[in-house]
């Protein structure tokens, strides 16, 4: 693996008692030749929108979701990639740096929508407060033109990830956000910013990375992505450089305690009961 210690990843999952390796997140020049994506489509961009050059018939009905594909790749352990043209959804598209601003249509949908015309989804109370909020979100530009999650296992060559992502239930996630406080002794080390799934393994993580800051994101919150984890499940994405602090000093933590060992019995009994076990 690129930039970390394989020896070391085993026995750090085996200490939090995961048994599916976290996914990395990185931005690429070339496109992959295997993976789960979206078809491609036409961007439905701003200007095109005020042009009423936009086919939103197509939009919607060709629409694909980037923590579908995500999840599609978890099961196959395998890949999912997006680009500007293989978006599968506009708010992917605007969360993943492809696309800027975002459209009248996507404010609508995302609040109350078009009367008579568009039932919105409600997340926000209305358009306008819908383009605030993406305003103030404001994606970082992508870096490259692929969009790129793969097990950070299977990570070979050049390939680093930015961002590093793990897909558990509480009692992992109980672990991850405790030492991330352990590793950064920052009482706000991890944060929970209403956005869209996607936004919380890209957007954020990647924002608190090009600040220097060591700051992981739990997320899953999104009513639209919950049919794409599974029962209970979260994320928790952390950008490379907190990622290796909590990989090079979990031994000195409270995951080698007594304490932590009670949780792992939770944790595998969970496992058990959801047919999970390795």
């Amino acid at each position: 693996m690129s930039a970390i210690n394989s020896a070391q990843l085993k026995p750090f999952l085996e200490a939090l008692g995961l048994s599916e390796p976290p996914m990395a997140l990185f931005y690429s020049q070339t496109q992959p030749t295997e993976g789960f994506h979206p078809q491609a489509g036409d961007t439905p961009t701003k200007a095109k929108e005020e042009q009423n050059a936009i086919d939103w018939g197509g939009v919607f009905g060709n629409f694909s979701c980037v923590m579908g594909n995500i999840w599609r790749a978890r099961k196959k352990h395998s890949i999912a990639w997006m680009s500007a043209e293989h978006f599968g959804c506009p708010g992917g598209a605007f969360y993943l740096g492809f696309l800027k601003p975002q459209t009248d249509m996507i404010c609508a949908y995302v609040s109350s929508g078009i009367p008579g015309h568009m039932e919105g989804e409600h997340y926000v109370s209305d358009p306008v407060a819908c383009r605030q909020l993406f305003e103030t979100i404001d994606p970082l530009p992508a870096p490259g033109p692929y969009c790129v999650f793969k097990p950070l296992d299977l990570l070979e060559g050049d390939e680093e990830a930015e961002v590093v992502i793990f897909f558990a239930r509480p009692e992992v996630i109980s672990g991850l956000q405790f030492l991330t406080a352990f590793v950064t002794n920052d009482l706000h080390g991890t944060t929970t910013p209403w956005g869209a799934g996607c936004s919380h393994i890209v957007t954020f993580p990647r924002q608190y990375a090009a600040k220097g800051e060591n700051k992981a994101v739990i997320g899953g919150w999104d009513p639209s992505c919950r049919k794409f984890l599974k029962t209970d499940e979260l994320s928790f994405a952390a950008p490379l450089s907190l990622f290796k602090l909590m990989l090079e000093r979990w031994p000195e933590s409270f995951l080698t305690t007594p304490t932590w060992e009670l949780v792992k019995k939770k944790i595998a009994r969970s496992a058990r009961a959801w047919g999970e076990e390795a």
